[in-house]
């Protein structure tokens, strides 16, 4: 008698234990991903473990399982739809009456999300879960200091475009435009560029290449303090050397130096690869080409200064 009754507790334990981890089986196989080409999925048919297997889906975004004559179609769908469509395909090739299916993803490859240019550590990783821009940047151990003011995001469009939208990087680190840090589904190319530069030569203190972190507000005067200000026997005039498109010669603007240091003239301001020559007064003022290969020879240094005065 206690025999028997011991061997009815064993069986109820096991019918309670199959039962939570049937519960179990169904609430994991919940994820908002959908499949696609690549991806790495476990599929369990209930008390029939020769139809049970892991699959990679192949390039066509189908998967081929035992007894089945037809691949059954897996990607763009969740693996709860797969689940159905299995079963589907099981009854409809009278292999099994009322098939039980569980599909879980073990690896994701179809959501690679790459990060690239100005960050500290280059990355390529799965959108898997709830994944941001900025979750994206964090992956890649933020920002390099060399980083621009804007990062491009590359991505494919519902209707399958292929876009590159430019996020202001001071206005997604604000927070104030949720619109700027979207949600990334995989395929996404991210790439931060580096800062333009603009360049301090001649007769300032710390000639070299300085980054533009914001074009919009860099001036003489702010590269004229970036380079330590003038050196002794600086000239009153100063000249920004400028490509223009089509032209091969640079464009030489004169810069009344002494003018804007006294505010008896604006500030001029400078865009990207603009070289800033403060010649000397006593000296030969040096032509276009030749600052142009003093500053190629600097930035090709490893610290990016000019090591002339």
């Amino acid at each position: 008698m206690k025999l028997l009754l011991a061997a009815s507790s064993v069986f109820v334990c096991l019918i309670g234990l199959r039962a939570d981890q049937g519960a179990d089986m169904a609430s994991a196989n919940q994820p908002a991903q959908k499949i696609g080409a690549d991806d790495l999925i476990n599929v369990t048919v209930y008390d029939s473990p020769e139809l049970s297997r892991t699959v990679r889906v192949g390039e066509e975004g189908e998967i081929r399982l035992p007894m089945l004559k037809r691949a059954v179609p897996a990607a763009g769908r969740l693996p709860r739809e797969l689940e159905t469509a299995i079963a589907d395909a099981l009854r409809a090739e009278q292999i099994l009456v009322e098939p039980v299916v569980s599909v879980n993803v073990v690896e994701y490859r179809s959501r690679p999300v790459s990060v690239a240019g100005a960050v500290k550590h280059p990355v390529t990783f799965q959108a898997t879960g709830n994944v941001t821009l900025l979750d994206a940047l964090t992956r890649a151990d933020g920002l390099d200091p060399e980083a621009g003011s804007e990062i491009l995001l590359t991505h494919t469009t519902a209707d399958g475009k292929t876009v590159t939208d430019h996020v202001a990087v001071k206005d997604l680190l604000a927070g104030d435009h949720p619109e700027l840090n979207p949600h990334l589904v995989g395929g996404e190319e991210i790439r931060v560029p580096q800062a333009a530069r603009v360049y301090a030569v001649g007769n300032v203190k710390n000639p070299g290449a300085f980054a533009l972190k914001d074009e919009k507000e860099t001036s003489v005067l702010k590269v004229l303090a970036l380079a330590g200000g003038l050196a002794p026997f600086a000239c009153k005039e100063a000249y920004i050397y400028r490509a223009k498109p089509g032209i091969k010669d640079k464009e030489e603007i004169p810069v009344e130096l002494n003018r804007i240091i006294a505010r008896k003239s604006p500030d001029v301001a400078l865009v990207a690869d603009d070289i800033f020559y403060v010649p000397d007064a006593k000296g030969r003022r040096l032509t276009a080409s030749a600052l142009e290969k003093l500053v190629g020879f600097g930035a090709a240094t490893t610290s990016g200064l000019l090591i002339w005065r």
